[in-house]
């Protein structure tokens, strides 16, 4: 007995349809919804690209065996009768569901005039967090055709919708400008959206006969297998007749500049860098990556290197991103190499004065979110303004125009991943450095991996569900965070901090103030820990946090981004 119903393809917009009737739904046991805005952009890309995005694999579910749960975002599944189990592609599935149908904490836009000045579709698209302003103003139909902003849900549909979005558009315009506006969306309609429209995966489909066993044996090894393929071993091939080993050089740069392999530096942004680095206008698209020449490699392999090692160690050192999982935006190593890479860092004080620059465009991307849509045009933007600044001239776009709403931590939680790392590496920085609540050390990467120091809540999740604090996100806001030792973790587990603060205070020897105080958390007698407030508790420690934003990035004022809550 074969324990296929079929292998047939179908289309992505058919498929998001069962995930919204829930016709197609998930084993109650499935891991939660985990990818970034950034990984669902990467999939819109390559499905507009019209690229393999992998297949999915499910089973009818006639037998019941495992409870069920709707997609994350997707309507509640209430009594509603379900067919389909999915085993594998639920990241897949959730992340496009909640792109197509403006779901989530993210909404995805395409910027058509980029694409009708002849951009690539990664340039055009971008998104936002669903609680901006700008997210609730653009809502508008009016707004979308003044800028030429299209909401991907637009597309949940299918060609259809974007058909009839054009006729709204373009509808108001005079005659002439109507006719040349609607044949320069037709094109775009051609290139890009019929191929999203007919856009198929694979789907494996397990007939209702798979039996329980079998069902946990194959979910057991789609998670603990998965291989990602890489441009790196396509040009390690091509490389080769060449006499240039990429494999070895790789190896001897992870041997002689061993924080590279300490923060598991993927070696395709060394490839980038070179890009950077080698071009007379700088670009790091795959394309400008797969054409780099011998004499590329042979040029600027070990200034790339150095200026990585270095990259990194500004990072480590200065910025304190300590480990790899709390560095904020993995796209900004290939600039940032790349301008050490071409300038150097010269042998006199001035040094001093390049770092510090290079350190502002850091924060300044970081809290601007500027390498949050297209990375690949905002490295070739900044290393070319980067390098002039460090020459003399005027910083950087993304120095000078960043903007910064401090209501936005209330709203940032670990899945936007940017502006949560980097606001856990601020509170790191702060003042003389986070102290461990353990040890009273100051904390550093190793001191992480050796006490288990990750970051928690400050007041407890559990805590704050039984006061009332009913959305999961305002519980589990940056705000709430700081880095705590897993044994001091243990003692709070889900007590009020007024409970667990107090033990600690009483401890002999130990500056409570001090340690408190170096993770930018409230301490005194007016504290909101001794009455458990968490609204004040939230109020200061937004301020206190937008304080340290100030620093390093020279903003000087708040920007007015963020919807009010309805």
């Amino acid at each position: 007995m074969s324990l296929f119903e079929d292998t047939n393809p179908r289309a992505l917009k058919d498929l998001l349809a069962e995930v919204h009737s829930r016709t197609m739904v998930l084993p109650d046991f499935q891991r939660d919804f985990v990818w970034e805005p950034g990984a669902t952009q990467e999939l819109i890309v390559s499905i507009a690209n019209n690229y393999p995005a992998g297949s999915l694999l499910r089973v009818r579910d006639a037998k019941r065996v495992f409870a069920a749960r709707e997609f994350e975002g997707a309507p509640s599944l209430g009594g509603q009768k379900h067919t389909f189990l999915v085993l594998d592609g639920q990241q897949r599935l959730t992340s496009l569901y909640q792109a197509f149908y403006g779901v989530g904490e993210h909404r995805y836009y395409l910027r058509l005039k980029t694409l009708l000045d002849g951009g690539d579709f990664e340039e055009s698209i971008f998104h936002v967090r669903a609680s901006t302003k700008w997210s609730k103003a653009i809502e508008s139909i009016d707004l979308q055709a003044q800028e030429l902003i299209l909401p991907l849900s637009v597309l949940k549909g299918g060609a259809g919708g974007f058909l009839q979005w054009l006729l709204q558009v373009t509808n108001p315009m005079p005659p002439d400008e109507r006719t040349k506006m609607l044949d320069a969306l037709t094109k775009i309609n051609d290139q890009w959206i019929k191929t999203i429209d007919d856009y198929h995966f694979p789907v494996v489909t397990l007939s209702d006969k798979t039996e329980p066993d079998a069902l946990c044996t194959i979910f057991e090894t789609l998670n603990r297998t998965g291989v990602k393929l890489s441009v790196f071993e396509l040009l390690t091939a091509r490389f080769w007749p060449h006499q240039i080993k990429l494999r070895e050089l790789w190896q001897a740069a992870c041997d002689t500049q061993p924080i590279i392999g300490d923060f598991e530096v993927d070696p395709y942004y060394m490839l980038q860098s070179i890009a950077l680095a080698s071009r007379k206008a700088p670009s790091c698209k795959r394309s400008d990556v797969l054409n780099l020449a011998p004499g590329d490699i042979d040029k600027w392999w070990q200034p790339v290197v150095s200026g990585m090692a270095l990259t990194l160690t500004i990072l480590r050192d200065d910025c304190k991103v300590m480990l790899p999982k709390w560095l904020p935006y993995q796209t900004m190593l290939a600039p940032f190499a790349a301008v050490l890479a071409k300038s150097g860092m010269p042998k006199n004080a001035e040094a001093g004065a390049h770092r510090e620059k290079l350190k502002r465009w850091f924060w300044s991307s970081v809290f601007g979110q500027a390498y949050e849509s297209a990375p690949n045009s905002q490295s070739a933007k900044d290393v070319g303004e980067l390098i002039a600044w460090l020459a003399g001239g005027p910083p950087p776009e993304s120095v000078k125009s960043v903007r910064f709403d401090p209501k936005s931590l209330r709203d940032v939680t670990p899945r936007q991943r940017s502006i949560y790392r980097g606001t856990i590496c601020l509170i790191l920085g702060s003042g003389t450095g986070a102290r461990d609540f353990h040890t009273q050390a100051v904390i550093t990467g190793n001191l992480m991996s050796e006490l288990g120091i990750d970051d928690h809540h400050v007041f407890p999740d559990d805590f704050l569900a039984k006061k009332g604090v009913s959305l999961a996100r305002t519980r589990d806001c940056v705000l709430n965070r700081t880095l705590i030792d897993r044994t001091t973790n243990q003692m709070i587990s889900n007590r009020a901090p007024s409970d667990y603060l107090t033990d600690i205070q009483k401890t002999p020897g130990f500056p409570f103030d001090a340690v408190l105080s170096s993770h930018c958390l409230p301490t005194g007698e007016a504290s909101p820990f001794w009455t458990d407030d968490y609204e004040t508790f939230l109020s200061w420690r937004q301020n206190r946090l937008w304080q340290e934003i100030k620093r390093v990035t020279g903003i000087t004022e708040a920007s007015d981004l963020e919807a009010e809550e309805v």
